[in-house]
């Protein structure tokens, strides 16, 4: 309510100054997602029926949001849509008053060749973006690696829509000297913190302890091969991610080698038992893609074949991703799981009772798997 009340003020001032209303600073797993989606249906009544956009930088995140926003379309008024491509971002702007468009940022980005061209020049667009601490950067070129000039999407979606309002909505904004949440956006606006949200007991504790399994490779190469994993990663949506996995496949090599998944599981395990043994909680293991978590539950359950279940309703630890049936290797169809048991899974994770203590995710915001809002005491981050 404060955020929202605070954020409606700003916008007013921001219409007619420089379009940057600013920053919420609101804790993952808190209610960020409803306090947008309440933001966006006072802006339509209170700023006679504007156009909002919903920025979003991935796939999975903009049919989480999305799904929240149309439970809510009696409240919104409009009934919200999503851009599938750029054809269709277009097609929707094409108005001149009103509409709730979902989009991922990369279809604002120019193909090799385009020439850049308004898409709209009104004043009275409203884009609201999610994360975003991640990939609304870039104003100003950067030499890439061939020493060609290159721009990100801030750059992109200014030049398409040049007198658009911004307001950001994220968990973790960052201040760094080329990239600058409120450098973006305007000054923040409300702060919900993890502390706050800790003290309400909107979300759980979150602490922090460093375990090293060394990478056995020369630093240049490593550096060399950061620079190039940065670049490929930068912004992209899951689907063109996955596209370039053939420019990824030397470094997942490195990071998921059959002797480091093994030191790691046995690290994991010892680590974890101790820990258990203490106190009560649960466990959610981030890789950097699924054949790496796969790789890692094997390496687990080799160790603690206990801990396995064929059955999906049983069983201690579980890989969690999605999956393409008909590309994915054999190996990985123990692991295939639906939208709707990949929910029954996180309320498993979230019940207190349930023996499903680990899950392996390449994904942390996969579909109910949002850390701060469960009952998980450890986070191990394999990237």
């Amino acid at each position: 309510m404060f955020a929202i009340k605070k954020a409606l003020e700003k916008t007013e001032v921001a219409c007619n100054n420089d379009g940057k209303i600013g920053v919420v600073w609101h804790t993952q797993g808190s209610g960020k997602s409803l306090t947008m989606t309440f933001y966006t249906g006072l802006l339509m009544k209170k700023f006679n029926n504007p156009t909002v956009i919903v920025l979003i930088d991935r796939n999975d995140l903009d049919n989480q949001l999305f799904g929240t926003f149309s439970k809510a379309q009696n409240y919104l008024v409009e009934t919200p849509k999503q851009a599938e491509d750029k054809e269709k971002l277009k097609e929707l702007l094409n108005v001149s008053s009103g509409g709730i468009i979902f989009s991922t940022i990369q279809k604002f980005a120019p193909k090799q060749g385009d020439v850049i061209e308004a898409i709209s020049t009104r004043n009275d667009i409203y884009i609201i973006a999610d994360e975003a601490h991640r990939s609304q950067y870039g104003l100003d070129a950067k030499k890439d690696l061939e020493g060609n000039s290159k721009y990100g999407y801030a750059k992109h979606i200014r030049d398409a829509l040049p007198n658009a309002n911004y307001i950001g909505f994220t968990g973790t904004p960052i201040d760094f000297d080329d990239k600058s949440t409120t450098a973006v956006f305007g000054d923040y606006i409300d702060t919900y913190d993890m502390t706050r949200a800790v003290e309400d007991g909107a979300t759980v504790k979150i602490y922090y302890e460093n375990r090293f399994i060394k990478l056995d490779i020369p630093y240049p190469i490593l550096s060399e091969l950061d620079s190039e994993f940065s670049e490929i990663m930068e912004g992209q949506e899951e689907t063109t991610v996955e596209s370039t996995k053939k420019d990824i496949t030397k470094m997942e090599a490195i990071i998921g080698s059959k002797n480091r998944i093994r030191t790691l599981a046995e690290d994991f395990i010892a680590h974890w038992e101790m820990r258990r043994n203490n106190s009560f909680g649960k466990c959610m293991i981030v890789a950097m893609s699924r054949k790496i978590c796969v790789e890692l539950y094997n390496e687990i359950v080799s160790l603690r074949p206990e801990w396995h279940s064929e059955d999906k309703a049983k069983g201690k630890i579980k890989v969690i991703m999605t999956s393409d049936i008909s590309k994915d290797p054999m190996e990985f169809k123990q692991h295939f799981t639906t939208k709707q048991e990949r929910e029954e899974l996180a309320n498993r994770m979230k019940d207190d009772n349930d023996e499903l203590e680990i899950v392996i995710v390449r994904d942390m915001w996969l579909t109910g798997f949002d850390v701060p809002s469960m009952h998980t005491n450890i986070l191990i981050n394999l990237w």
